[in-house]
């Protein structure tokens, strides 16, 4: 019953049925685009404007979960060494890097949470 009157209105409607239903997968394709494929495409942009920013010396996070130093790099594998024991060099993929930390910047966060943490206590003596 309900398919046959689908049907009879898409006979009746012609050319406009065929119209809208275009315009329709038009507007689906755009918004799978724009809100699917286009953040994705970004994200792998910036995970290789990363991967190629590497250098001998920075801290990274591998996607299972270990913090390290790279000590050597080549063409598509790193050489990290893990924990403060010099003898636990592993080589790795690069892919599987999932965050890298400059020594620059590390120290940068070193130093504004000292200046956080003497602000606190310089306030925390004020209210006594």
């Amino acid at each position: 019953m309900i398919l046959a009157s689908i049907t009879a209105s898409a006979e009746a409607s012609g050319a406009g049925g065929i119209a809208s239903m275009v315009i329709s997968l038009v507007i689906m394709v755009a918004f799978l685009y724009f809100f699917m494929l286009r953040p994705q495409q970004k994200e792998q942009k910036k995970k290789e404007a990363m991967l190629s920013a590497l250098e001998v010396g920075d801290t990274v996070l591998t996607t299972s979960g270990f913090y390290g130093t790279i000590i050597d790099i080549s063409d598509d594998t790193v050489i990290i060494e893990f924990g403060n024991n010099k003898n636990c060099r592993i080589p790795m993929q690069r892919a599987a890097i999932s965050v890298v930390e400059k020594p620059e910047d590390a120290s940068k966060a070193v130093e504004s949470k000292k200046g956080k943490d003497a602000s606190k206590a310089v306030e925390s003596k004020k209210s006594k």
